[in-house]
């Protein structure tokens, strides 16, 4: 049975953690577990998905509790995809910003993932209509 639950960083093994985003192939992530760390120390909120005691998923928000969140990371093990973690991840996640106007994020140009987080309410920003919004990225 999966639960999904906000934990702290310091619940979390940083090998378990590691394992995971190496499983889904975020490498840059990997590359440098101290940062990686930090990353899960400096989060707002951070759910995780334990299959038994196993680690299956997280999710990271990172917020001024005011005016907006960023949900900067959601992902599951390839192996429990399809299951509603993801989903229940999000949501977990995100219950403790209904106050909270701009939700955004940041992903790859993948279908499955536009099908997903629009299924969770997120609109693609050339889709708005009517809103005058850019978005910029900058990578260093």
């Amino acid at each position: 049975m999966t639960t999904v639950a906000v934990v702290n960083a310091q619940d979390l093994q940083l090998s378990e953690v590691l394992a995971l985003y190496g499983a889904v192939e975020w490498l840059a992530y990997t590359k440098d577990p101290d940062n990686l760390q930090r990353a899960l120390e400096g989060s707002s909120t951070l759910a995780a998905a334990h299959d038994g005691k196993t680690l299956v998923g997280l999710a990271r928000v990172i917020s001024d509790n005011a005016s907006i969140c960023y949900l900067q990371d959601i992902l599951v093990l390839p192996s429990h995809h399809r299951r509603g973690i993801g989903r229940a991840l999000a949501e977990r996640a995100l219950e403790q910003y209904p106050h909270v106007r701009q939700k955004v994020l940041i992903t790859d140009d993948e279908p499955q993932q536009k099908a997903f987080y629009e299924a969770l309410g997120y609109t693609q920003i050339e889709e708005l209509q009517g809103a005058l919004i850019r978005a910029f990225v900058r990578f260093d």
